[in-house]
């Protein structure tokens, strides 16, 4: 995933994006007006109107500036590159509940959603509601899907050459939250789902733990896990191929503990928020870094400090990239692209790289749409 701030205070811009070893970016996020439930750029400076090298400066023009226009320019050069708006995040989680009760309510954000794929000249939706808190939160979930598959299809058609365009979402890994969902219904509308199999454990949890653990644990170091998360997708009729594994770029940091699964005060300064860490921040100097493959989990420790730090290292990724073909999943994601290192450091590329390369099987190459008014 990229997000749009990241151009402020990270100094992270499109450009930067390996668009080589990547099929798709999801865009974050747009915002949802929480009482009629249109759908809007939540940074219109950064998403459609800042100039970037090269752009004319015309304040009477109204072309396409901003992280969209470069996203569009790294399509033109990466047929395979598909971007996808996600709407929603945990920042704006509460803008989805009311307009997802009424027919009018989601169908004014199927169509505003699809007028902004339209008109930025997207391949596609991904909706990130955390979370559904109820059963018929469950069922608005289900009929907002509809609506927005329907919406999707009857644009698509309605071009001269035929388009899909994609609808997917974040989902979670936690069973509090997934078994809310009303999965086997949802499915028929989702071309993918993207597992967030990440923060499992954050500063309000009891105890420190791993945020992202491939595989259960018999103490108390993780409270949940992806193998179960997984499995219960599949159970409820999600084929194994439409599941991408999310992977962290960031650590999460407790202070004055003796290790994972263990009490805690208070959380690590951070890179840019308290308590969590880029990748390409850590190892901190003077921690230790450890790899435990039975759980599937990367960390490190500071005995001076007392620092706990859970994160995905090299050694986890390629682990994760190896779980990923054994289960047939369909690939891997990030939250977010910005964290990551660079070079033979990168987590991404270690992934792409894991899974094959340029000539991995079944990369997607399917082409992405340039079409837009």
């Amino acid at each position: 995933m990229a997000r749009a701030r990241a151009i402020y205070g990270r100094q992270f811009f499109p450009q930067d994006i390996p668009a080589d070893k990547i099929t798709h970016v999801l865009y974050a996020f747009a915002n949802i007006n929480p009482e009629t439930g249109n759908v809007f750029l939540s940074d219109e400076w950064a998403d459609t109107d800042k100039p970037f090298e090269g752009d004319p400066i015309d304040d009477a023009s109204s072309n396409l500036y901003g992280c969209l226009k470069q996203l569009y320019i790294l399509k033109k050069k990466n047929p395979h590159l598909k971007v996808l708006l996600s709407i929603g995040g945990w920042k704006y989680r509460a803008n989805f509940a009311t307009p997802a009760g009424t027919v009018s309510g989601r169908s004014t954000f199927a169509l505003s959603a699809v007028s902004l794929v339209q008109n930025l000249g997207l391949d596609g939706l991904d909706i990130d509601w955390e979370y559904p808190a109820d059963v018929t939160q469950a069922k608005n979930f289900v009929l907002l899907l509809q609506a927005v598959r329907d919406a999707l299809d009857i644009y698509g058609n309605s071009l001269s050459t035929p388009y899909h365009f994609l609808l997917t979402i974040a989902c979670p890994a936690g069973p509090s939250n997934y078994k809310q969902l009303l999965i086997t219904e949802m499915n028929q509308y989702i071309d993918f789902w993207n597992l967030m199999a990440y923060d499992y454990v954050w500063y309000k949890s009891p105890q420190t733990g791993h945020q992202a653990n491939l595989f259960p644990a018999n103490d108390k170091s993780t409270p949940f896990d992806t193998l179960t998360a997984v499995n219960y997708y599949i159970s409820k009729g999600v084929a194994p191929q439409n599941i991408v594994l999310g992977i962290p770029i960031f650590g999460k940091a407790f202070d004055a503990t003796a290790g994972a699964g263990l009490p805690f005060t208070g959380v690590g300064q951070g890179s840019w928020d308290l308590g969590v860490y880029d990748f390409k921040a850590l190892p901190l100097a003077g921690a230790k870094e450890q790899f435990d493959e039975k759980l599937g989990v990367s960390y490190s420790y500071d005995a001076t400090k007392r620092e706990f730090i859970s994160y995905d290292n090299i050694a986890v990724v390629n682990q994760k990239a190896a779980w990923i073909q054994k289960m047939e999943l369909g690939g891997a994601m990030w939250w977010e692209s910005s964290a990551d290192a660079i070079g033979s450091k990168s987590l991404i590329t270690s992934v792409y790289l894991a899974l094959g390369g340029k000539n991995g099987l079944g990369l997607d190459n399917t082409p992405n749409t340039l079409t837009y008014p």
